[in-house]
């Protein structure tokens, strides 16, 4: 599921203590902040990178500058001599570019190559036409026709919707086929989706409209058959792996070892609880399992394997123990060792060392809304913290691991600057975004809080109070949310958006709030929701919503909700689940059964539909829509491929028959979100609802689109 960032507020950091003379700085207009926004903090260094392991790459002015680590001198930056050749396509005809400016007409016909991609030894470009997989050699301009069967629902080297949208991802761009690190191999996936259902998606456009039929697999129905190939760059047998493609079956991004000897494919059953890494002979298919992991409720795919130098071993990231750890393995996926360990979780391998013989990674391990960088033996044992202070931290490593930039700020303090080595010692500052015009303004008091769930548990908030609260009056509360697995929105980083000062003024209280799936509790707190996604998340924003009830100054009788995509989900939950406790909501492009969405996004948390009945009906916002009442506005565009219009006419369905009333809006022809007018009037709107039903009181005529 594309994670869609709240509609309202993506950032919700502001100043939270405001010393006794704050009353005499200025308020910020609303031209200084919808008009012509003013910055209310000074720009940071733009650094760009290392040069290399003693100098980073700051741009001054327009001009790249080298600055030495160690005495902060600088001189103009000149990037080596490109080496590489780059792909473009003009037209219809893909082009080789190389770094002198020279360039190769590769095609030539009136056909569209998708996904141009040069072999590592730049001779060659792989690319996919008409669903058949390609190249051509650079070269000669010979081409090379690797498949033949390619059809409308036969795709060699061009994945599956739900591939594209789940497992591979967008940026893949539909790319499945994969260049061998020497270049003489492309190993490839192969989709049938002759048997998966199709949707039609229905454009109102011109006189007839039309309709965009696309194979999507939705929760318990057939999925695209996969088959997993290597093909010869000069074309001949293709060796297929050694699967059966009428096994109901995942196949994950595939990674090719360091010397090309095999391709490790990840692999899963339909159940999604079971994560084999298989060496794959690119000679004979024969397959070789080399990793094996087992969960009770599922498991993530791989995004990366940190292979070491040498076929040394391999390291993985893994939430097998209920939080995100390495693990060293030897080549032949015995385990080695367990790097780190503990209650918290590893976010990202920066960088291996193995003349240090140590890793640098960011983790979550001072606070789960803070990031940052630590420093791991790959033989085990502590790992050293390098980052410093009640902080998260953005990092930039140089290439050796002897230093590092990072960016750290905290909710209450703008982002700042500065340059360590590996010990964590701060050779010097480079910024500081609080500057002379931030201490000019008057800013909202902004608060990290926590609450307590039904069950127990400790889980993060952040409130953005009014600016001019007082005493005795009652303020009505806004929550943003996103809400799905692993994709927490609260941090104790510094965010600050000007528009969130805007509803601090009108007087509406702003919340962000992460459920116990969010990522604070690692894999641990996500395995609540399996086989009952909603259930578990939708009850923690009630609980959090009815301590807010209980603050001083909170109106819990104008409690409002509002997000996008699981967001907009979450809002229909809540304002039909959790009806006795929201008051109003906006609920952009949601699902609202999770029979309606894809099968590999619903089933790894949900499992099939025919063996999870009960959970899927206490998980729908159709099952609870007898329970909705105070204010809900519907909105949708017409022809979102992801979360499908369908969704939304269902529920509306509902709520007719059953005399609810309601508020729908639909932006026709749009997708999963949208902008430009389209999102112009979406907010002009959202505007008039927060007004209208939160802050009761008039539109101000000054907000663009009214009169």
């Amino acid at each position: 599921m594309y994670k869609s960032l709240p509609v309202w507020i993506t950032g919700l950091s502001m100043l939270a203590a405001m010393p006794a003379w704050a009353q005499e700085k200025k308020e910020l207009t609303f031209d200084q902040i919808f008009t012509r926004p003013v910055s209310i903090t000074e720009p940071l260094p733009v650094v760009r990178g290392w040069a290399d392991k003693d100098h980073y790459i700051e741009f001054r002015n327009g001009q790249a500058l080298s600055v030495d680590v160690k005495t902060g001198k600088t001189s103009p930056y000149t990037p080596p001599p490109a080496t590489g050749a780059t792909v473009n396509v003009k037209g219809n005809d893909v082009y080789v570019q190389y770094p002198d400016g020279t360039e190769v007409r590769v095609t030539s016909d009136d056909a569209v190559e998708k996904n141009p991609t040069l072999s590592p030894d730049e001779k060659y470009v792989a690319f996919t036409r008409n669903n058949n997989l390609f190249a051509v050699e650079v070269a000669t301009k010979k081409e090379i026709q690797y498949t033949t069967d390619g059809s409308d629902v036969i795709y060699n080297g061009w994945a599956s919707w739900v591939y594209y949208e789940e497992i591979l991802g967008r940026p893949s761009r539909y790319r499945a086929f994969w260049w061998s690190p020497d270049s003489k191999k492309i190993a490839f996936m192969r989709f049938d989706d002759s048997k998966v259902p199709v949707f039609p998606i229905y454009s109102e456009a011109g006189q007839h409209g039309f309709l965009e039929n696309t194979r999507y697999p939705k929760a318990g129905d057939t999925n695209p058959e996969v088959k997993l190939a290597v093909v010869p760059v000069t074309g001949g047998k293709i060796t297929w792996a050694d699967f059966n493609e009428k096994d109901d079956q995942y196949f994950g991004q595939p990674f090719w070892s360091p010397d090309g000897s095999a391709l490790w494919a990840q692999w899963m059953p339909r159940e999604q609880n079971n994560l084999i890494i298989y060496a794959i002979d690119p000679q004979t298919g024969a397959k070789k399992a080399l990793y094996d992991e087992k969960q009770k409720t599922w498991i993530d795919w791989f995004a990366d394997i940190y292979f070491l130098q040498g076929n040394k071993g391999f390291i993985v990231k893994s939430d097998i123990s209920g939080w995100d750890h390495l693990y060293l393995h030897n080549m032949d996926g015995s385990l080695k060792q367990q790097l780190t360990s503990g209650n918290w979780r590893v976010r990202e391998v920066l960088l291996i060392d193995e003349k240090k013989q140590a890793v640098y990674f960011t983790a979550r391990k001072e606070a789960t809304t803070r990031f940052d960088l630590y420093k791991a033996d790959l033989k085990g044992g502590q790992p050293q913290r390098l980052s410093f202070s009640e902080f998260s931290h953005d990092v930039k490593l140089s290439p050796g691991g002897d230093y590092f930039i990072t960016t750290y700020s905290n909710l209450n303090t703008p982002p700042r600057m500065a340059l360590l080595n590996e010990k964590g010692k701060v050779i010097r500052e480079l910024g500081n975004a609080r500057g002379a015009n931030f201490d000019s303004y008057k800013l909202a008091p902004t608060e990290l809080k926590t609450y307590t769930t039904r069950d127990g548990l400790t889980l993060p908030l952040t409130i953005i109070w009014p600016l001019n609260m007082e005493p005795g009056k009652k303020y009505p509360v806004l929550v943003s949310i996103y809400g799905g697995p692993d994709a927490g929105t609260v941090y104790d980083t510094w965010r600050g958006q000007l528009p969130a000062q805007w509803y601090a003024k009108e007087g509406l209280i702003q919340v962000a709030i992460d459920n116990r799936a969010g990522g604070h509790l690692g894999k641990a707190g996500m395995n609540y929701i399996h086989r009952q996604l909603g259930k578990y998340e939708i009850e923690d924003y009630m609980d959090a919503a009815k301590w807010l009830g209980t603050q001083p100054g909170v109106d819990a009788s104008r409690m409002g909700i509002t997000g996008g995509s699981f967001g907009g989900y979450m809002t229909c939950m809540a304002l039909t689940y959790g009806a006795s406790v929201f008051t109003h909501g906006i609920a952009n492009f949601s699902v609202t059964d999770w029979q309606l969405y894809d099968s590999h996004y619903t089933e790894r948390f949900m499992d099939l539909p025919k063996d999870n009945v009960e959970g899927y009906k206490v998980t729908s916002v159709l099952t609870h829509a007898k329970q909705y009442k105070g204010l809900l506005r519907i909105v949708h565009g017409t022809m979102d491929d992801n979360v499908h219009l369908q969704n939304t006419i269902q529920l509306v369905n509902l709520f007719e028959d059953q005399g609810k009333h309601f508020e729908l809006m639909l932006y026709p022809g749009e997708r999963h979100g949208w902008g430009g007018a389209k999102g112009a009037h979406s907010r002009n709107e959202t505007y008039r609802f927060v007004y209208a039903n939160l802050l009761l009181k008039p539109l101000p005529k000054f907000f663009q689109g009214t009169n």
